[in-house]
């Protein structure tokens, strides 16, 4: 933090630059003291406003997750990287690797869509330094995969708040992260360039590390479940939390000489993020399992299942309409699509189902996800229906039915469509259990 104080510190004659310079521990000021003891007379302990506002936008955790497109059940993970060349983002390995981009076509082999998300939170200078355009290039085939990329001003607390385990590097969100609570793992730990006597030295040494060769999701579910928060970031972050509103206000009015108001001195909450409507254009391979009458488990893929999790399952492909593969919309079991019932471009969810299962004929359901809980999805048999469940993805809901409609048993496919039309029926998808109403659309029965 004090690397080359004076040069930074000081004028050509010795007198320190900053009539205050704002720190937010004790320990801060001890080692300035050390690196530049002319310029320690101008430091000011005020604690640290940004981490206060974290603190106090803690209650809104689920609100945030809410607006990230979090479903409850999921795990939202954070990739973190800060802006050098040993960074996640950069060469962060020994050998030389950029270990975020090779990581990245893992998430989607290795986890599956409905039970994690993944955001990215990279630094400013990543993007000013690339270009907006160079980094969702790079990035494009991970977000098509479902990574959220994060606004890096605005929106990087409200993901760390949000997140269940942040995997990043020596960058000051993942020591947030960490202060927060929040499970983190190193993926790439520049010893040599930190301050060896920096608390960020000391929790690089003892936090856990990431194995980019091993599996990955072990790594993460394990990070999680046997989680004990290292003491160090939350005591050094801050000595004085939530007290940098009145501190630094008293600070800028006495260098003014001026009055404080009488009002309370306050710091603006943070917002909730811009809403992440991230759809999975890459096409999806749908594990399902009959779980027993009118239950089926569902789990997809962004991209071929692990070979221990198809075991025992049948495999279909679901893809989005939007996807990039177009290829494979022609041998899709399922086809997808998201927006408002009325959006003229599609015509009615009736007329675009319709026109799907015209066009492609290897199709057996078309499904239109109407809102966050509800679908309307056409049979190539020409039947209509709508369905409707809380708590998990409408496209994971279309793939159970058509699962249970194609099930094994001697009940034809009408028979067991009367079925779930008079029952519902149970899913079981990314950690969640939900039934669903299966409800005809008056004027679309079978023809």
């Amino acid at each position: 933090m004090f690397g080359n104080a004076p040069q930074w510190l000081l004028a050509d004659d010795g007198v320190p630059l900053a009539d205050a310079l704002v720190l937010s521990h004790p320990e801060q000021v001890d080692r300035l003291r050390a690196a530049c003891p002319e310029a320690a007379p101008s430091a000011v302990l005020a604690g640290d406003p940004c981490f206060d506002r974290m603190l106090a936008a803690r209650p809104y955790r689920e609100r945030f997750r809410r607006a990230l497109g979090v479903r409850a059940g999921q795990r939202l993970i954070v990739l973190s990287s800060t802006w050098n060349p040993e960074s996640f983002f950069g060469d962060g390995s020994a050998e030389g690797v950029d270990v975020l981009p090779a990581l990245l076509p893992r998430l989607a082999r290795e986890f599956p869509v409905d039970a994690y998300r993944f955001a990215a939170v990279l630094h400013p200078n990543i993007w000013h330094g690339h270009g907006p355009g160079q980094v969702r290039a790079w990035l494009d085939r991970a977000r098509r995969c479902g990574l959220v990329l994060i606004d890096p001003l605005e929106g990087w607390r409200q993901a760390l708040i949000a997140a269940d385990a942040v995997i990043g590097d020596h960058g000051s969100v993942t020591y947030y992260a960490a202060a927060l609570g929040t499970p983190v793992l190193l993926a790439a730990a520049p010893l040599h360039a930190l301050d060896p006597d920096a608390p960020i030295s000391a929790f690089m040494r003892d936090a856990p590390r990431l194995d980019p060769g091993a599996p990955l999701r072990e790594q993460v579910d394990q990070l999680v479940e046997r989680h004990r928060p290292l003491p160090g970031p939350a005591r050094f972050t801050t000595s004085v939390p939530g007290e940098a509103a009145v501190r630094l206000r008293a600070l800028f009015y006495s260098m003014m000489g001026v009055a404080e108001p009488e009002w309370a001195a306050t710091l603006e909450p943070l917002p909730l993020p811009r809403l992440e409507a991230v759809a999975v254009t890459a096409p999806l391979h749908v594990v399902t399992r009959l779980d027993g009458p009118g239950a089926v488990s569902v789990t997809r893929w962004a991209g071929p299942p692990p070979a221990t999790e198809a075991g025992g399952g049948d495999v279909h492909i679901a893809v989005h309409e939007d996807t990039r593969d177009v290829d494979r919309l022609e041998v899709a079991d399922v086809i997808l699509r998201d927006g408002p019932p009325d959006d003229p471009r599609f015509g009615s969810p009736a007329f675009w189902t319709d026109e799907v299962v015209q066009r492609y004929q290897g199709c057996s359901l078309a499904a239109f996800v109407v809102g966050p809980d509800t679908c309307v999805v056409r049979l190539r048999s020409g039947g209509l229906l709508r369905l409707v469940g809380a708590g998990v993805d409408p496209g994971a809901c279309a793939s159970a039915l058509l699962a249970l409609l194609e099930g094994g048993g001697v009940e034809d496919v009408r028979g067991r469509l009367a079925r779930l039309v008079d029952d519902g029926f149970l899913v079981r998808v990314g950690g969640r259990a939900a039934r669903l109403r299966v409800i005809p659309v008056p004027g679309h029965g079978e023809e």
